[in-house]
């Protein structure tokens, strides 16, 4: 059963502004060929623009036991520290104080998150950087679930 669950979303202006981008190579294609030719290209621009609205989307989940983002995961007891982080914190782990070999899943349309460090021996990743518009709730809950 999934305890927490969050779905970040690029938002309406990251879309709009690859949809712009878009519809500027079909003028460009108008201009260059005819009506038709455009409307040809517009087709796909538009089903490009509604494949990377779902791509672009990220998915944080806790059942209690794992926390997974999309395709990764982690079992709780391999879970070290949790430090939320604001947004000048996080700028600050993004870019310069960012390890190569920690785990990223950041969107950079989200200003906040959490460092999860990560305690298992087998696994060379230092921390976990995840951005997350409810980090405050999702850390409560990891905290909660390994104390028990």
């Amino acid at each position: 059963m999934v305890i927490f669950k969050e779905v970040l979303r690029p938002p309406i202006w990251v879309l709009g502004f690859i949809y712009f981008l878009f519809l500027s190579l079909v003028i460009a294609i108008w201009a260059a060929f005819d009506t038709k030719a455009a409307v040809a290209s517009l087709i796909p621009a538009t089903i490009a623009i509604i494949y990377i609205a779902f791509a672009m989307r990220s998915t944080i989940s806790f059942d209690g036991k794992e926390l997974r983002i999309d395709q990764a995961h982690i079992d709780i007891k391999y879970l070290g520290d949790i430090t939320i982080l604001d947004s000048s914190g996080m700028r600050l782990l993004r870019t310069r104080d960012a390890d190569p070999a920690a785990f990223l899943a950041i969107k950079f349309w989200v200003p906040t998150g959490l460092k999860i460090q990560v305690l298992d021996p087998r696994d060379p990743t230092p921390y976990w950087l995840i951005t997350s518009k409810r980090g405050e709730n999702l850390a409560a809950l990891l905290q909660n679930s390994k104390t028990l």
